[in-house]
């Protein structure tokens, strides 16, 4: 029988854990369910261990943090990770798992906004940046299938993922990191329409609208930046050059006209736009071989996890 571990990372869900772990529990009965406690206040972890899950601790403080931890320490043929917020109804679980079991994804991606994400969600602006960050993961990255939920918590991983994946994030941009190194790393991928339902009362969210939401947009472009480096500085190029042909055609008619040059700050400084242009590029075309030499290699480290994976199952 194949190895299934729940993860659900937690931080002051006293009033919903206990019914997380049961529900999934039930709908999972042959797994194993870990709580990771990430510094609660309020005995989450006393609730979740008295309901039959398997309590760990990380000290440091957010999402990234645990998710990290959880993938070094535990070991198994399926992960699902879920919030402990009780947000994610566990009917869904087992599809999602069986994706992964059967060897169709890597990674499964449950999709809230294609169900009832936008009718149970009170929080417009999380709606709003939801759109925006699917949009802009859809436009950087153009995957064949486009990606419809970018920030989902509920997500199910293969050994091969989970093993492979360099967490760098620290707080809630786990989720957009993990999206993007699947997609940068031709990992496969799978979007299942799950239910949501908004947190129950008296259970109120860790996510700060603004402070997160910049942090996931930052995330983006910085990967966007270290993964597609000839794009990311070809638009700057591209930009720097425009400007300075701008500059630089009024003073050449200006010249052709009167056979003299009466702006030469205007020139200089159309000069040094341009050499900036052009620097950039160069950077580009180096970065895109540092990058594609990166792929390579995580390819052939790919290949020694799955070595490993396999003398582990025979």
């Amino acid at each position: 029988m194949s190895e299934i571990a729940v993860l659900i990372p937690c931080y002051n869900e006293s009033r919903t854990i206990e019914k997380v772990v049961r529900d999934y529990r039930q709908a999972l009965p042959e797994a194993t369910i870990y709580v990771y406690d990430n510094n609660s206040s309020d005995d989450t972890d006393k609730i979740a261990r008295a309901a039959g899950a398997i309590v760990r601790y990380e000290h440091r403080q957010g999402k990234g943090n645990v998710i990290r931890t959880m993938f070094r320490d535990i070991d198994a043929d399926c992960y699902l990770m879920i919030d402990g917020d009780d947000t994610y109804p566990a009917e869904n679980a087992r599809e999602m798992c069986d994706l992964v079991l059967s060897g169709k994804a890597d990674m499964v991606i449950g999709d809230r906004l294609s169900s009832t994400y936008f009718t149970e969600n009170k929080r417009p602006f999380h709606n709003v940046g939801n759109v925006m960050v699917r949009k802009f993961i859809n436009l950087f990255w153009r995957p064949k299938t486009p990606i419809l939920d970018v920030m989902t918590g509920y997500r199910a991983f293969s050994p091969m993922f989970v093993k492979s994946f360099p967490v760098l994030s620290q707080g809630f941009e786990i989720e957009t990191e993990m999206t993007i190194h699947a997609l940068d790393k031709n990992l496969a991928l799978q979007s299942l329409p799950v239910s949501y339902r908004d947190r129950p009362a008296g259970s109120e969210s860790k996510l700060n609208t603004y402070v997160d939401g910049a942090k996931v947009i930052m995330t983006i472009f910085n990967l966007y930046r270290d993964y597609k480096p000839l794009q990311f500085f070809g638009v700057i190029a591209l930009i720097l050059a425009l400007i300075s042909l701008g500059m630089f055609c009024p003073v050449l008619f200006d010249y052709l006209k009167t056979s003299t040059v009466p702006r030469f700050p205007t020139l200089i400084v159309s000069g040094f736009m341009m050499l900036a242009s052009l620097l950039s590029f160069a950077c580009g075309l180096i970065l895109d071989t540092i990058a594609k030499g990166n792929r390579k290699n995580f390819e052939l480290y790919m290949n020694l996890v799955r070595t490993s994976l396999s003398k582990k199952i025979w």
